[in-house]
């Protein structure tokens, strides 16, 4: 397993960034802002710039981690401007020639992200400036032309669009694949009895193919989720511009096609009402998810101690004590646990930052970034690293030896004493007393052949529910679209 294969990370690195700074508000030596005047290309350094010097300390605040954050977003800035001034192009507001260079240079650009040597610069804002500034650079006046007809509030939107629905889909990979090996784990132990719980309380019998495959099942659910997140992520919000449209001739068909969308965001003034109730929808998909599997999590934690033993994780996914010389201790399923929790109170982050804004956009939603961004590949790595250590889990199939579980079998008395024509009361109240007096003696067989019972699991039936989710994503359109982009 590679849990940090490169092609697949979504955790920027950024050089240059912004910090510090005096703790003294107005400090006169740091009342300007750095600027590119002198610099190759020129220009101010505020794609906004009248002229006037913003206080430093002022910058450091309004900008936050907003640098930091926009390096998630930089492959989708570039998709985005690309079918942007595509369009620009087809209602003359770029010619062929300018196209065509502008197009050439964003996929030098794009390239450059992929190897890593894209930063945000100090000085510059957002991921949006620095594009355009790389443009003007080395293009001269023709990338000042690529911002016609768009604003950064909808440069933004389209980015996370594009963005979540990329991450969307690696995020859907991760599930099938631990589903997946959830379903062979069930069968390969669904003839191996443990005891099910109810209240902490040893109940009834269940077997190892129940408890992997009620986790399969689960995350189909959580998959169907997300697949409303992803059909409510996919769609186009470019060209609402700063939520109030534009007096441009734009053609938003045409960038909701280049961009494989499935339809846009019509009304532009929702396009921008959008901006964070996307991020929340999307949230508690993930936070669903998160919570399949930090159940998951204790219940190997738990099942993994000395006093159940029910199974035993792989040694190298344990660590170990500095004075107990014995100790194995579930790490990867605590930290597993203790993440999906905090995932799962994203959506309420979230809401608490956006849920009481009027329409229009508002500096508040650049905050949702911080907590949203890095929350794909926090789950990623939880999905994966359980995937692992479920394909190497070991299973203790003697578990019934132990005269502690016979009790769980006592419904099953019940029940062949009521099929035998005792009535179901008197049945249950003859085991009691049974019980009671310590004349009870099981017969340790089940003999469960109802649907998604131990006897008849329906794992087939569940992997068929998979695939119906999973044909419904329509990952292709996508995938399709940014590739004729980039070529």
């Amino acid at each position: 397993m590679n849990p940090n294969k490169k092609s697949e990370q979504t955790t920027p690195s950024l050089q240059g960034r912004a910090g510090g700074g005096s703790s003294k508000l107005f400090k006169k030596s740091e009342q300007t802002t750095p600027s590119l005047q002198g610099r190759k290309g020129g220009g101010s350094s505020k794609l906004w710039d009248k002229g006037f010097e913003i206080n430093a300390e002022i910058e450091r605040f309004t900008v936050g981690k907003d640098r930091e954050m926009d390096l998630y977003l930089a492959e989708a800035d570039v998709l985005g401007s690309m079918a942007h001034i595509t369009m620009l192009e087809s209602i003359g507001l770029l010619s062929a020639d300018e196209l065509k260079a502008l197009l050439a240079e964003l996929r030098h650009i794009y390239g450059e992200i992929q190897n890593g040597q894209f930063t945000i610069e100090e000085g510059i804002e957002d991921v949006h400036s620095e594009v355009e500034l790389l443009l003007t650079r080395r293009l001269g006046d023709m990338g000042k032309k690529i911002h016609s007809g768009r604003s950064r509030n909808d440069q933004v939107l389209v980015d996370l669009k594009l963005f979540t629905r990329r991450q969307l889909k690696l995020v859907a990979e991760d599930v099938k694949a631990l589903f997946r090996k959830l379903q062979e784990q069930s069968e390969r132990y669904k003839d191996v009895l443990m005891p099910g719980y109810t209240h902490l309380q040893v109940a009834m019998p269940s077997s190892f193919g129940l408890w992997f495959g009620a986790y399969a099942e689960s995350l189909v659910d959580d998959l169907m989720f997300l697949q409303a997140a992803f059909r409510m992520t996919n769609r186009n919000p470019l060209g609402s511009a700063a939520g109030y449209g534009s007096s441009f001739p734009l053609n938003r068909q045409m960038t909701t096609d280049l961009l494989g969308f499935d339809s846009m965001d019509y009304n532009v003034v929702y396009a921008q009402m959008g901006r964070g109730k996307m991020e929340r929808n999307v949230a508690f998909a993930l936070a669903s998810i998160a919570g399949t599997v930090a159940k998951l999590a204790f219940d190997a934690c738990l099942f993994n101690s000395q006093n159940f033993g029910f199974v035993k994780l792989p040694n190298e996914c344990t660590t170990g004590s500095s004075i107990m010389p014995h100790k194995k201790n579930p790490d990867v399923f605590e930290l597993t646990r203790a993440r999906c929790n905090k995932i799962q109170a994203l959506p309420q982050q979230i809401m608490l930052i956006m849920n009481n804004l009027p329409s229009g956009y508002f500096r508040d939603l650049q905050m949702i970034k911080e907590v949203f961004l890095p929350a794909f590949q926090e789950l990623r790595d939880c999905l994966r690293m359980t995937t692992y250590i479920v394909s190497r889990i070991k299973v203790n199939e003697h578990i019934l030896d132990d005269p502690r579980y016979d009790l769980m079998f006592s419904v099953e008395e019940v029940n062949r004493l009521a099929s035998e024509g005792m009535p179901f009361r008197d049945a249950y109240k003859k085991v009691g007393l049974d019980i009671e007096a310590g004349k009870f003696q099981p017969r340790k067989e089940v003999h469960h052949t109802h649907e998604g019972s131990i006897g008849n699991l329906c794992n087939a039936q569940i992997a068929a529910l998979m695939e119906e989710v999973w044909s419904g994503f329509n990952f292709e359109r996508m995938e399709e679209a940014e590739k004729r982009l980039l070529q």
